[in-house]
């Protein structure tokens, strides 16, 4: 019943997400190329508000908890387990405040309206999995620019998304990297709970009557220790939730 519903409301929510797409791709151009890094954050958030809401259109609904009193005034990595695209919708607009920017691979940058337009300029980092000196400059640079600005990151260490839900390692490579740079950052676990059952049958039909979580979970002070410890621990976090 929920797969054959899927069928009859996925062009539903499929059209609406890529409409918003298509019609923040030139709000987000004039924002930044006319008024700045504000005004584009600005329609960034309006948009991911806006994309999030999209899977109500199927039935599933989206919980975020954030219970931690996180800072303002410092970088944060926030390191989340990855189950589907639409994992990063509810993070954008949720974290908002945070400036949260991703680590996406470089494919993205190209070819997805609104989406790659602000990877290119958002200020995140992207990366050439196939070019390891090209993700570490990058990284640095990534950085440098959180350090500066008390930005975030966000990082997803897997890797890959996990079609059935269950976490893979961790890889702590990047997270190290980042660190080096930016040793002050706080570590915050975030857990991502049934997002794959979205899109267990592929990109159509969506599955309806869903729900779908977000938690954030108890962050960790670096404090010198090695980047390999921490993401362990992240890990063991996000697995005690997840199941």
């Amino acid at each position: 019943m929920k797969k054959f519903l899927g069928y009859i409301l996925s062009p539903i929510a499929i059209s609406a997400f890529f409409l918003l797409l298509c019609i923040f791709h030139p709000i987000q151009w004039i924002c930044y190329n006319w008024l700045g890094y504000k005004a584009h954050k600005r329609a960034v958030d309006i948009l991911n508000f806006f994309l999030s809401h999209t899977s109500y259109l199927v039935l599933d609904p989206v919980t975020f908890i954030n219970k931690q009193n996180l800072p303002l005034n410092r970088p944060m990595i926030f390191i989340a387990n990855h189950q589907s695209l639409y994992d990063i919708p509810p993070m954008i607009y949720h974290l908002c405040k945070y400036h949260a920017k991703f680590i996406s691979k470089i494919e993205l940058t190209r070819g997805v309206p609104s989406i790659s337009y602000n990877l290119r300029v958002g200020g995140g980092a992207n990366i050439d999995r196939k070019d390891p000196r090209q993700s570490i400059t990058e990284l640095v640079k990534f950085a440098g620019r959180m350090k500066d600005n008390n930005w975030s990151a966000v990082i997803f260490p897997e890797g890959t998304r996990s079609k059935d839900g269950k976490v893979k390692q961790f890889q702590s490579a990047g997270i190290a990297t980042l660190l080096k740079k930016c040793p002050n950052a706080l570590l915050v676990p975030v857990a991502i709970k049934d997002t794959w059952k979205m899109s267990r049958y592929g990109f159509y039909p969506l599955n309806t009557f869903t729900p779908m979580s977000w938690t954030i979970l108890t962050p960790l002070e670096p404090d010198g220790r090695h980047a390999d410890e921490l993401v362990k621990e992240v890990e063991e976090q996000i697995r005690a939730v997840i199941g």
